[in-house]
């Protein structure tokens, strides 16, 4: 497998259309890892799953359920699209560490431990005290270790993310984070984390949501394509991909579901001001994923070969994928 192609963005969060899976297929993408739950329970995420089932039937002239890193080589080989599942919370395992291997079975590939709250697996960023990973956190990653989920740590605290990394017997993921050496954001990871998560093999999805973004929606592509090659300095190359956290298409409604949820009835305003319930407005350089063509060049802008580029823009997280079964 020729390896130098390979374009994936390892987190998304559309408003799912034709128009939005023909916008992938003209970036090129192998593979996409979508967001099927937030605070969903099990039962809802069949009910998301059933939907996803029509969009592959409906749209399979684009479109296809990713199960292992084979998929990404046969999206590439069939100019398609892979979709991988993934939660960005623990609600639909609940308290009962059994439906782990239902998720498992229903195709789910990365589970974030905690979505910004404290949750029964871990801390999550936004709360003031980090007691770190739980004792059923623990459990919970062994078992997701023993069947091949992966842990993602993006909206987790930072003693519960190093706890994460050193308790996992398999590399975890950062699927949709930046340093904070370069934006301090709640959810922007540090040095020591990320230091920690590339010595044990696993890997960031550098994002592209503006909340996290120096500037915000005014970032440059030259800030951003610097920060790459700074965090390449500190961890090396091979850890590094991307995770846009695109959100496009949605109403400003859906924020409210993504912050509040189901365990608050007063406004959890999150990230940016107090009075923001809105999506923000995406770089004028990456307004979608077509957008990995500005990557490309920008990246190649600040000093990095055609080689590194490829790596960073889907080689990485092709090679990821086929340790996570191994």
């Amino acid at each position: 497998m020729n390896l130098k192609s390979f374009r994936i963005d390892n987190l998304q969060y559309c408003n799912w259309s034709k128009e939005i899976f023909q916008i992938n297929n003209q970036a090129k993408l192998d593979a996409i890892h979508v967001t099927i739950a937030y605070h969903e329970d099990f039962n809802e995420v069949e009910k998301n799953i059933n939907i996803w089932n029509k969009y592959f039937k409906e749209f399979k002239d684009l479109i296809f359920h990713g199960k292992t890193y084979k998929d990404i080589e046969k999206a590439h080989k069939e100019k398609k699209t892979a979709v991988f599942f993934g939660f960005q919370n623990c609600s639909p395992i609940g308290n009962n560490i059994g439906l782990v291997e239902e998720i498992h079975k229903l195709g789910i590939v990365f589970m974030q431990l905690t979505y910004n709250n404290q949750s029964l697996l871990a801390t999550g960023c936004y709360e003031e005290n980090d007691s770190g990973v739980t004792r059923m956190g623990k459990e919970v990653i062994k078992e997701m270790n023993k069947l091949g989920v992966v842990v993602d740590m993006s909206h987790s605290a930072e003693k519960s993310t190093l706890d994460a990394i050193k308790i996992s017997s398999k590399p975890i993921a950062i699927t949709h984070a930046n340093p904070s050496f370069w934006f301090e954001a709640k959810r922007n990871k540090s040095n020591e984390i990320l230091k920690a998560l590339a010595e044990s093999g696993g890997m960031i999805g550098l994002s592209l949501y503006p909340h996290h973004l120096k500037d915000k929606s005014n970032c440059t592509l030259e800030s951003f394509c610097e920060m790459v090659a700074k965090t390449s300095d500190l961890i090396g190359i091979k850890h590094i991909g991307i995770g846009s956290d695109l959100c496009i298409g949605h109403p400003d409604s859906v924020v409210d579901w993504m912050r509040n949820g189901k365990w608050t009835k007063t406004k959890d305003y999150g990230e940016g001001s107090s009075s923001d319930v809105s999506f923000p407005k995406q770089p004028i350089w990456f307004e979608d994923a077509r957008g990995f063509k500005n990557l490309e060049d920008g990246l190649k802008k600040v000093g990095f070969k055609e080689s590194e580029v490829n790596d960073i823009l889907g080689n990485n997280w092709y090679n990821f994928y086929r340790g996570i079964n191994s």
